[in-house]
């Protein structure tokens, strides 16, 4: 079968990162300012540093910079999520409500993987290492 968007995938790519990764930064922004009806939770409890590893690993994974690194924590902090707050209340992500939590877990496993790609500040430096 002939892939009709092939020819745009690290664009696409680029444009999902910046999208999750910003969607991530929100939920941190809630946490950290108490804004969008929820919080402010203490800079020293679990979900204070939930927010500071949403809000500022989100905004690096959406503008490129320490991804693979930024990504790779968010990720785990997605996975904490999930098992902490959501697994007790049923099995199925559908019944305990924790879809959001294990799809931003994968998503920035992925983005883990793949690194800054194109779009990014990365790339704009041209340090590999930096992605």
């Amino acid at each position: 079968m002939h892939r009709i968007l092939g020819p745009y995938q690290e664009r696409i790519y680029a444009v999902m990162r910046f999208v999750v990764g910003f969607l991530l930064s929100f939920h941190g922004f809630q946490k950290l300012f108490g804004a969008f009806g929820n919080g402010p939770f203490p800079l020293a409890s679990q979900a204070g540093l939930g927010g500071v590893i949403e809000f500022f690993g989100g905004l690096l994974v959406a503008i490129g910079l320490f991804s693979s690194w930024a990504a790779f924590i968010a990720s785990g902090t997605m996975a904490v999520a999930y098992f902490q707050f959501h697994q007790p209340e049923g099995l199925w992500p559908i019944v305990n409500k924790g879809e959001l939590a294990v799809v931003y877990c994968f998503v920035f496993l992925y983005i883990a993987a793949h690194g800054a790609g194109k779009w990014s500040v990365a790339s704009l430096l041209k340090k590999p290492a930096w992605s």
